[in-house]
């Protein structure tokens, strides 16, 4: 099993790059999301694999990091999804934005990814659901220093839900709930209000 690969970044591909290391060339598939994030050949790269072996073919998919590996381990698990449309997914919709369209159930946000029918986004939702918690969603960097810790439960889940209900993208709702310095007992009127204060100030 390769889990990662470190090495210089010697070319981009249509579909990826190619990292040498230890005097071998390794061709990676990447998302173009990703793809955009890497710089100029000749520099190094640290990329997590996903090595598939096929009746007639061997790919290697690259991530990021260890979560985004973690979160596709997932994905490909849920029956009808292989490799190539779990990294469509990824790829279109990213990490959180992911797990929190699976949290709130957001169909249509999934369907956006290339390849993924309303019925496969809603089986990958129905299968995840109950492997993803809102606390993935928080990194330990989130929180400023010297705030107050952000509060991660089901009224933030439920306060993004509600924030896309009313017109609000994913990546917004997640960003200003996120940001917010809520309190324990915050309900999700509580945490609604603070939001719609921050975005009308923006």
């Amino acid at each position: 099993m390769i889990y990662y690969v470190k090495g210089i970044l010697t070319e981009y591909t249509e579909e990826g790059v190619v990292l040498e290391a230890g005097g071998v060339g390794y061709q990676i598939l990447l998302p173009p999301s990703l793809m955009a994030e890497l710089p100029a050949p000749g520099e190094e790269v640290k990329l997590y694999t996903y090595y598939q072996v096929g009746e007639d073919s061997q790919k290697l998919y690259g991530f990021k990091d260890r979560d985004s590996r973690s979160l596709f381990l997932q994905i490909i698990k849920v029956s009808g999804i292989g490799p190539k449309l779990a990294v469509s997914v990824l790829g279109t919709l990213g990490v959180d934005e992911l797990r929190l369209a699976v949290i709130a159930g957001d169909v249509k946000a999934i369907s956006q990814a290339p390849g993924m029918g309303k019925k496969t986004a809603e089986k990958l939702i129905l299968e995840l659901k109950d492997k993803i918690d809102a606390a993935s969603l928080i990194s330990p960097g989130d929180a400023k220093a010297g705030s107050a810790p952000v509060i991660v439960s089901d009224a933030f889940s439920e306060a993004v839900a509600a924030l896309q209900a009313l017109g609000y993208s994913s990546s917004e709702a997640l960003k200003t709930v996120r940001s917010l310095e809520a309190e324990e007992d915050w309900t999700v009127d509580d945490i609604l209000q603070a939001a719609f204060r921050k975005l009308a100030a923006f």
